[in-house]
C-alpha cells in the first residue's frame, strides 16, 4: 500500500455522545463512519429486520420473479402469528384474502406490519422458514458480517441478531440499488381494511429531511431506529438501538443525524479533473499516474477543526500497465486527528500503456533493489 499526506496536524474533532447502547453514523456515498458506540455488537433486531424482507423482495422484483401486481394469499399462519390477534404491528390483511405485493411493500415499509411479512416471505418461498435461507444468503452477498435471520417480522428469536454496523450497510444498500422505492419510507401513512395507520418513524414529519428507514421495538432489545437524511447536501444514516421508549428514540436519532448534518462544513478541496495525486506505474510508458476524483471531490470536515486533518491516498502498488483513464485505482482518506471522517474513490487520470523494454528493465531493478515501498 502506498500513502500521500496533504494536510497538517492540529487540535481538536467534533464530540457526539448519545443514551444509546448501540449507535452508528455514516456517510451514505462512501461508507465513512462518522460516529460508532457498540457499532459491532450483537443486537436484537425487533422490526428492523425488515429491512432485510425488503431487500428480498426487491430483489424479487428486480428478477422478474415478482411483480408489484402480484397478488399473494393470506394464510392462516400470517393471519394469526402476525395479525391483530397477535397483539403486534400488523396489516389487519383478512384470512384467505389476496393482496398485491405493492401493498404488502406499503405495509411492511410503513405500518411494520408482522402479517405483511409473512405473507411476502409465504408467497416468495413457501414458508419463513426457506425465506430465512434467501435473507441469509443476500446478507453474506451484501457483505452483513454480523447478522443471522430467522423470520421475516423480526419476532424475538435467540438465534436471530444483527449489529448497528450491518444495519447501516443494509441501509445503504437499499438506498443505493432501489432509488425507484425509497419514497415510500417516506410516505406519511398508509390506509388498508379501512383501518388508516401512520409512519411508525416519528422523524418523517418533523421536518428536518428525515425520509426513511425503519423502527423496531422488542421488550427485551428496547427502542431501535435506522434513519437517513440528505438534509445538509449529503445523505447520512443513523443507526440507534437499545433505548426506553419511542420519546427517546425519536430524540437520540434526531440528535445523531442532525449533529452529522451540522457538526460538517462542506469545503471543495480539487475541481472536476483536477489531480489529487499520483500512483507508481510499473513498466508503462510513464513511471506515475494523475489521480482524479468522480467529479468535483469536496471534503466535509469538523467545523472549527479544519487544521486536524490529515490525508493520504492508498492502493495496491505499484499498477500494472496498461492502465486506462478513468480506472479506479486508488482511494483518498482524510482523518481528523487519527479518525476517518472521509472517504472518496480516486480515478486514473490518463491511459499509460505498457512501456518499451528499457523501462520495463529499469522498473525491473526499481523492484528488486527497493520493493516500490
Amino acid at each position: 500500500m502506498l500513502g500521500f499526506a496533504g494536510l497538517a496536524m492540529a487540535q481538536g474533532a467534533p464530540q457526539f455522545s448519545t443514551a444509546a447502547k448501540f449507535a452508528i453514523l455514516v456517510d451514505h456515498e462512501s461508507g465513512t463512519v462518522l460516529f460508532q458506540q457498540s457499532a459491532d455488537e450483537p443486537l436484537e433486531p425487533a422490526s428492523m429486520a425488515k429491512l432485510m424482507t425488503i431487500a428480498v423482495v426487491f430483489n424479487e422484483l428486480r428478477t422478474g420473479r415478482l411483480s408489484l401486481d402480484t397478488e399473494l394469499f393470506v394464510s392462516e399462519n400470517a393471519w394469526r402469528t402476525g395479525g391483530a390477534a397477535s397483539g403486534g404491528s400488523t396489516m389487519f390483511a383478512e384470512l384467505n384474502s389476496r393482496v398485491s405485493v405493492e401493498n404488502l411493500l406499503r405495509s411492511v415499509i410503513i405500518q411494520s406490519g408482522n402479517d405483511a411479512s409473512i405473507v411476502l416471505a409465504e408467497g416468495i418461498a413457501g414458508n419463513e422458514e426457506t425465506f430465512a435461507v434467501m435473507m441469509n444468503e443476500l446478507a453474506e452477498d451484501i457483505g452483513l458480517t454480523g447478522s443471522h435471520f430467522t423470520n421475516s417480522t423480526g419476532l424475538p428469536d435467540p438465534d436471530m441478531h444483527m449489529t448497528a454496523r450491518d444495519l447501516a450497510t443494509l441501509g445503504r444498500y437499499l438506498i443505493r440499488e432501489f432509488p425507484e422505492y425509497y419514497h415510500i419510507f417516506s410516505e406519511p401513512e398508509f390506509e388498508w381494511n379501512n383501518i388508516k395507520q401512520s409512519n411508525r418513524n416519528s422523524l418523517v414529519e418533523m421536518g428536518i429531511g428525515v425520509d426513511g428507514l425503519k423502527t423496531g421495538h422488542t421488550q427485551a432489545a428496547g427502542y431501535g431506529s435506522v434513519v437517513s437524511t440528505d438534509d445538509g447536501g449529503r445523505r447520512l444514516i443513523a443507526v440507534v438501538h437499545g433505548l426506553t421508549s419511542m420519546a427517546q428514540r425519536t430524540e437520540e436519532a434526531r440528535k445523531l443525524i442532525t449533529w452529522g448534518t451540522r457538526a460538517f462544513e462542506r469545503i471543495p478541496a480539487f475541481a472536476d479533473g483536477q489531480i489529487v495525486g499520483y500512483a507508481d506505474v510499473y513498466g508503462g510508458e510513464e513511471g506515475r499516474v494523475g489521480l482524479i476524483g468522480e467529479g468535483a471531490v469536496d471534503l466535509y470536515l469538523p467545523r472549527g477543526s479544519r487544521r486536524c486533518l490529515t490525508a493520504d491516498i492508498t492502493y495496491e502498488g505499484p499498477l500494472l500497465p496498461p492502465v486506462s483513464a478513468g480506472d479506479r485505482v486508488a482511494e483518498l482518506r482524510v482523518y481528523c486527528n487519527e479518525q476517518l471522517i472521509q472517504s472518496a474513490p480516486l480515478y486514473a487520470g490518463e491511459d499509460v500503456p505498457q512501456g518499451g523494454i528499457v523501462r520495463r528493465a529499469t522498473d525491473a531493478v526499481k523492484q528488486l533493489a527497493f520493493g516500490w515501498l
